[in-house]
């Protein structure tokens, strides 16, 4: 969504709203931010998935291409 949206949003919601349900709101959406970074990978996070994959492939754990899309059709995916 762009800063321009976000800006109109705002106002709109300003002039609608009483200072606590702005409030509310603003908690509300906070929550939500909170539980949604908690989703969110960092570099490390992907660098240590990477070189873990990295250490089951050199030690012939995984599967073939063709392995995976036989289990899927086994599950009819």
């Amino acid at each position: 969504m762009s800063l321009e949206t976000l800006t109109s949003l705002r106002d709109y919601l300003y002039s609608t709203l009483s200072a606590e349900n702005m409030l509310w709101l603003a908690g509300q959406l906070e929550s939500y931010v909170k539980s949604v970074e908690k989703d969110i990978y960092t570099k490390e996070d992907i660098y240590n998935i990477i070189k873990e994959g990295e250490k089951q492939i050199s030690e012939g754990k995984f599967k073939t291409t063709e392995q995976v899309f036989s289990s899927y059709k086994e599950l009819k995916l």
